[in-house]
């Protein structure tokens, strides 16, 4: 239907990109609904690969809580790139601007959030503060269980190498280690090339040198943001550019089609 050169190539390019995405969506949905009805097949496949520490990612209960996280986000993905891949194909004008539509309502949720955070950023950085501390106190299960939440906090605090939101102190407020004989895991320590503590009395006695237990990972990651604030607004720029001119090519080849159709 479509007949001009431009148009064309607008038909194609939105085609080729909502299908990698579309593939990619379908892949990571795929995934999400295999770890849903038969997790102990997917745990017998991850075994049987030969990977470093891959142990510490396929306990049943971290595997539990990332199905749900996976489903959502293919879904969303599947059905985003569907719109724009088949109204392109199929040169619906329909489906087209609904396309456009979702992509706005995205951008509009993307500044939105961002305005907020920049208008009450004092207001943002407690209620961050009160959410990490939540999730640490509450959700972080000691050393014996493996959920998405622990494995979550271990990767920071080993990455940024910190403790805990505003230092090593919150973990006095977890009942899990209440119970226990630790004062602060092993995350939190000066760890080997293999992440086992330097100092084996590190958990029960953590001190300025065999942790970094004064160390909140708040501020490190605040820290670390700095650092790469380059890169962020780079990325960011990037995905918005991309969300626009995916915006300007479902409206153009809509109003194309419907001149056409007229």
């Amino acid at each position: 239907m479509v007949y001009d050169c431009g148009s064309c190539m607008v038909k194609y390019v939105l085609c080729g990109f909502n299908f990698i995405i579309f593939i990619a969506g379908t892949i990571v949905l795929g995934v999400g609904i295999w770890l849903l009805v038969d997790m102990s097949s997917f745990i017998g496949l991850l075994k049987v690969v030969p990977a470093d520490k891959l142990e510490t990612f396929i306990s049943p209960t971290f595997i539990q809580q990332v199905t749900y996280v996976l489903i959502g986000i293919g879904a969303f993905m599947f059905l985003v790139s569907f719109m724009g891949y088949c109204g392109a194909l199929k040169e619906s004008q329909c489906m087209l601007t609904l396309y456009g539509i979702m992509l706005i309502v995205i951008i509009l949720v993307e500044i939105t959030a961002g305005i907020l955070a920049a208008i009450y950023k004092s207001k943002a950085e407690v209620e961050t503060k009160s959410m990490l501390k939540l999730s640490l106190e509450t959700y972080y299960n000691g050393t014996d269980t493996r959920d998405a939440v622990t494995l979550a906090w271990d990767s920071l605090q080993i990455s940024l190498k910190c403790c805990g939101v505003e230092s090593g102190e919150d973990y006095q407020n977890n009942k899990a280690w209440k119970d226990q004989s630790y004062i602060i895991p092993s995350s939190c320590c000066a760890l080997s090339l293999d992440n086992k503590p330097l100092d084996p009395t590190c958990t029960t006695s953590p001190n300025d040198v065999n942790s970094y237990y004064r160390l909140g990972c708040y501020e490190k990651t605040i820290e670390w943001i700095r650092v790469n604030i380059n890169i962020i607004i780079i990325s960011a720029a990037v995905l918005g550019l991309i969300e626009i001119v995916g915006i300007l090519f479902a409206f153009c080849l809509a109003k194309s089609i419907n001149k056409y159709e007229k």
